[in-house]
């Protein structure tokens, strides 16, 4: 009972602490630290009895981070930034560990404990830095592609520095014996990635045959564990076979699966990660290296973004990229973490190293989002008459983008829409920040903005202020609601058609005034009901009655024209063959009532819905008197619907139509 009393403690302070974090604009993993300073054996109040217990589950926190990271690595990604970051990627580390080591001398650190805290301060945080760019609307910059994929390179730094600082931290080893343990890890992850391309994806495979979302989740977690544990019996971290194994099911079709899968189990013992790395920490430790904590501090700061703003400058990136990359970038990551509890627990790295490592880690990791908010000013202030940066896009037309619909989401939704718009040669543009979509919808040629459309400077990009409306498909209210709140701020007047992912959602976008949404949930079941009332033979003007009543009861909105237009017109185009009609000054329907025309008996068709000045009135009965600019639904056969269009017209066998179906 006493790990259960212990889980609970970390768990409700983890709580709060993430609670607190959030609501200051902090990374989560602050809150988890702090949680565990505070439940840890170097503060008051309520402790943790079994501090050990705590870490060993921790240690599945790490295995699980570096296997959802393996698995999240893009090398797709840095294709168009390859040069600097492959390179300049591993220049910047090498020199922000001459950095830390420079500091770690001159506070008097023996020269291996400042190697160590180098190689720490060098790797920065991928989530602050994608938290950060994306709160800025930055995400589909070229200094945002650069700092990716500099990013991706640090991640993968983490795997050399566990196999060579704990051997160069050995105090009877020499660069030899590093040289050997390197080529040994070397030739171990060889076998295992020759292993793991051979076997792991036909056992993927045939998990994946029997459709049990269990036995797939198990089958990745025993793949993450016992890939490491294999690497830990010949000498390496678990945590490092665990990467390897998730680099290898990266480039297989079950990678987003197994890190859907993964990513709640990684999250709850990454979180026991970060609150027992917390519990390490000395209060009164932090106190005495105040002084020296703060120059450091200020030393990562200014130096580490010096580094990264000259090693981008060099591989030829000019305006505003350089300046973005290093002040976004300065921060200690939170694979330190990870490295430093490897040093920690092997007993290379002093708890004075330790502990200035990790609280330069927190404070930094929380001046990211105000030191990076400054770019712009400071772009401003320097370059002044240099263009801003722009945001990626792909196939956008040459005389740019107008008259054109803006759609918010590249999912499967926004890309049959993206594809119906296509085919029928309408103007849009897609607006995603999910590489791997962008990078579909670009091969397919269609038009597309990298970029948080959440943010105003993205929907300025995809040309907001031309657009004739905007199509909102991503599923989660949180987004849709944001995205609806950036537009009304650009252009208030611009239609707004949303998804609704529930009920709840469908009345609270309508009280934030758009104009029409629509629920996949409410849709399939009135198709449905369609279907299954057509099995019956139920006649089609029913159907369609039918249909409208649902609509009216379903959707929960005061003003229903226009969602009762969209939708009528839809199922009518879904269920009969009509041709939409308008009524012109002139005309023999003007101001004659349906019962006088007699259309049934003259022509054999059947006007089955009237649109006037944006209502529609479906099912008119005779006494519905016809007027100039009325758009008619007749449903008949192409002979019968001809035979209206030539009496519109005035004239036998006409056929022209003001609307086709919709």
């Amino acid at each position: 009972m006493e790990l259960m009393a212990d889980l609970a403690l970390v768990l409700v302070a983890a709580l709060s602490g993430g609670i607190l974090a959030h609501r200051l604009g902090q990374p989560l993993i602050v809150g988890y630290i702090l949680a565990g300073v505070l439940v840890g054996p170097f503060t008051g109040g309520p402790t943790v009895v079994g501090v050990h217990d705590i870490e060993a589950l921790a240690e599945l926190g790490v295995v699980l981070l570096l296997f959802s990271l393996g698995l999240e690595v893009s090398f797709r990604e840095l294709a168009p930034v390859r040069a600097v970051a492959l390179i300049g990627g591993t220049i910047q580390v090498l020199l922000t560990m001459l950095l830390g080591v420079g500091l770690g001398v001159g506070l008097g650190w023996e020269w291996r404990q400042a190697v160590w805290f180098g190689g720490l301060i060098a790797l920065s945080s991928t989530m602050v830095a994608l938290k950060t760019i994306q709160a800025q609307g930055r995400l589909g910059t070229l200094s945002a592609r650069v700092m990716l994929g500099i990013l991706v390179v640090q991640d993968l730094a983490v795997v050399p520095l566990m196999i060579v600082l704990p051997e160069l931290s050995d105090s009877a080893g020499d660069f030899t014996k590093v040289a050997l343990a390197a080529g040994r890890a070397a030739l171990l992850l060889g076998v295992i990635v020759l292993f793991s391309t051979r076997v792991v994806p036909r056992l993927m495979k045939f998990v994946a045959r029997w459709n049990s979302r269990e036995l797939f989740f198990l089958a990745s977690l025993a793949l993450a564990v016992g890939v490491g544990y294999v690497a830990y019996r010949f000498g390496l971290s678990m945590a490092i076979g665990a990467f390897v194994a998730g680099l290898v099911v990266s480039e297989s079709d079950y990678a987003h699966q197994a890190l859907s899968d993964v990513a709640p189990l990684r999250d709850l013992f990454g979180m026991l990660f970060f609150v027992s790395v917390g519990m390490l920490l000395d209060p009164a430790l932090i106190w005495q290296q105040l002084g020296s904590l703060s120059a450091v501090v200020v030393a990562i700061v200014i130096g580490k973004g010096a580094i990264l703003a000259l090693v981008v400058r060099a591989f030829g990136y000019w305006n505003v990229v350089p300046l973005a990359v290093g002040l976004t970038l300065f921060q200690v990551g939170e694979f330190a973490f990870v490295l430093a509890r490897v040093g920690q627990s092997s007993g290379a790295l002093s708890p004075e190293v330790y502990a200035m490592a990790m609280n330069a880690a927190i404070i930094t990791m929380t001046l990211t989002p105000l030191v990076s908010g400054q770019v712009p000013a400071i772009y401003a202030r320097f370059w002044p008459r240099v263009d801003r940066e722009t945001h990626e896009a792909s196939n956008i037309p040459s005389r740019g983008l107008d008259s054109h619909v803006v759609v918010a989401g590249a999912g499967r939704v926004g890309r049959t829409v993206a594809d119906a718009l296509t085919r029928m040669k309408l103007p849009f543009v897609l607006v995603e920040s999910d590489d791997r979509r962008v990078q579909h919808v670009r091969d397919a040629g269609q038009p597309v903005i990298y970029g948080d459309a959440t943010q105003a400077v993205v929907l300025a990009a995809a040309g907001i202020a031309h657009a004739r409306a905007i199509l909102v498909t991503v599923p989660a209210f949180a987004d849709v609601r944001n995205i609806v709140a950036a537009v009304r701020r650009l252009h208030p007047d611009l239609p707004v058609i949303a998804r609704a992912d529930s009920s709840d959602a469908v009345r609270d976008l309508y009280a934030l005034g758009i104009q029409e949404v629509t629920s996949p949930e409410f849709e399939a079941a009135i198709e449905m009901t369609r279907q299954a009332m057509l099995h019956f033979n139920v006649p089609a003007a029913e159907v369609l009655s039918m249909a409208s009543a649902i609509r009216h009861e379903r959707y929960l909105q005061a003003d229903q024209t226009g969602l009762a237009l969209m939708s009528q017109l839809n199922a009518v185009a879904r269920h009969l063959d009509v041709d939409w009609v308008s009524v012109a000054a002139g005309s023999p329907l003007e101001g004659r009532t349906l019962g006088e025309l007699r259309l049934r008996a003259t022509t054999g068709a059947s006007v089955v819905a009237i649109v006037r000045e944006g209502a529609l009135t479906s099912n008119p009965d005779g006494n519905v008197r016809l007027e100039r600019g009325d758009l008619v639904a007749v449903m008949g056969t192409r002979e019968q619907t001809a035979a209206f269009a030539a009496l519109r017209l005035g004239k036998p066998g006409g056929a022209e139509t003001a609307a086709g179906a919709d």
